[in-house]
């Protein structure tokens, strides 16, 4: 069972997902916060290193945004160059150019950009001039992928591309078609002001505020409730829900005052469970997670587990446990970059394959783009998770004011 559980007062947000009972995906925010991933801006090019093949932009934020070539050069692969130009010749320092933040900053690094401009709707992604169409690889049935496909080719118009997201799944061509001119209209008012005289650095269009934008990104066809606190927030999210021609979804959501919704559905003590450096599994074995700069780092450990057969099924059942858990906190945590898993050795090739085989099962769950790599030489698991924001354990918990987050503190 899937459940979206919505607190929310004048001030903050706290949207939690929970799949089973367990908790998968927690956001928090100011009520009227937003993300920079997804905005707009007219930026102005202040530097070209033509050794990184890169610009930096500035677009009004703290750190200046970088731009690499590829994101300058046509989003559709068979119209690029089969060599690159050297980036000087395609931005000059001074010249005023419209970006996107695919990237957050993150730490040191200014946000990342592009000239593929996207913007997001319920059942698809537009794009102004990607010239192809693309289907959610979630959506596995070759016939629901080809009639999806179909249905978007036929109400595009030429250099427009269009990828179909796993929410259109079920849904009508009136309901993609509807979706597809919205975002159109959208695209034609951004267009026109970035054409208005204005000052530069500036800002001309921003992604949905936090909590319409994950209404619009979870609240698909496998999640059972949605449940909120408030009146006023349900008749919001009513509001964002009614699309023209889509399947009714209005039946799930689900009205509950006079209780702290996050106690209620035990969200705090499983996030403050998930965030520790140690993560006690279900059978009595655990995690140790260690974040670097550069990595993250699961260690597996049998634990108070002792098993019933023998040490290699005892092992075996301890990295399948863990290979859930871990999909499970990666989403959690929203944990991004390269992450390394030193499960129990085991002998077997069979149940080697057998623990991979799970962990990109589990994966698949992720919204978030994860690429399980496999085993490497020295019997660990290498993966990667696109990372498009600061984690949850670098914006919800404070760091320690003694020990500055290390544990340590000198004697």
């Amino acid at each position: 069972m899937k459940r979206i559980v919505v607190k929310s007062d004048e001030a903050h947000t706290e949207v939690a997902v929970q799949e089973n009972g367990k908790l998968v995906e927690y956001y928090k925010g100011w009520r009227d916060q937003g993300q920079l991933a997804g905005n707009i801006y007219i930026g102005r090019v202040v530097r070209v290193l033509q050794g990184m093949q890169s610009a930096f932009v500035d677009v009004g934020l703290e750190k200046n945004g970088f731009l690499y070539i590829d994101d300058l050069l046509p989003a559709h692969l068979d119209k690029q160059p089969k060599t690159k130009p050297p980036i000087h010749d395609l931005v000059k320092v001074g010249q005023e150019l419209m970006v996107q933040v695919v990237k957050e900053p993150v730490g040191t690094k200014g946000a990342r950009l592009t000239t593929h401009y996207s913007i997001p709707g319920r059942f698809g992604v537009y794009m102004p001039y990607a010239d192809y169409v693309g289907v959610s690889r979630k959506i596995e049935s070759a016939a629901d992928r080809e009639r999806l496909k179909r249905s978007a080719e036929r109400h595009l118009r030429q250099q427009e591309g269009f990828i179909v997201r796993t929410a259109a799944l079920g849904e009508t061509e009136e309901a993609l078609a509807a979706d597809l001119e919205e975002l159109r209209a959208r695209w034609r008012q951004l267009e026109l002001a970035a054409e208005a005289a204005g000052d530069v650095p500036r800002k001309i269009h921003s992604d949905l505020q936090m909590l319409p934008r994950l209404v619009r990104d979870l609240f698909r066809d496998d999640v059972q409730e949605l449940i909120v606190d408030s009146s006023e927030v349900l008749s919001e999210i009513q509001s964002y829900i009614a699309v023209p021609g889509a399947q009714p979804r209005t039946g799930r959501l689900k009205l509950e005052t006079g209780a702290d919704l996050m106690q209620t559905y035990d969200v705090i003590r499983q996030l403050e469970i998930g965030l520790k450096r140690k993560v006690w599994l279900d059978n009595g074995s655990y995690l140790i997670v260690d974040r670097t700069e550069a990595l993250t780092v699961f260690d597996v450990n049998t634990g108070k587990y002792t098993g019933s057969v023998d040490l290699e099924q005892t092992v075996f059942d301890t990295n399948l446990e863990a290979a859930r858990e871990i999909a499970r906190l990666l989403r959690l945590r929203d944990i991004g970059g390269l992450i390394i898993i030193d499960f129990i050795d085991m002998e077997s090739e069979d149940r080697r394959q057998q623990v991979l085989d799970e962990l990109v099962r589990e994966s698949r769950k992720d919204r978030t783009k994860t690429v399980v790599v496999g085993w490497t030489k020295l019997g660990l698991v290498e993966l990667t998770r696109k990372k498009v924001r600061d984690s949850i354990e670098s914006t919800v918990p404070e760091p320690c004011a003694t020990c500055g987050g290390s544990g340590l503190v000198i004697r």
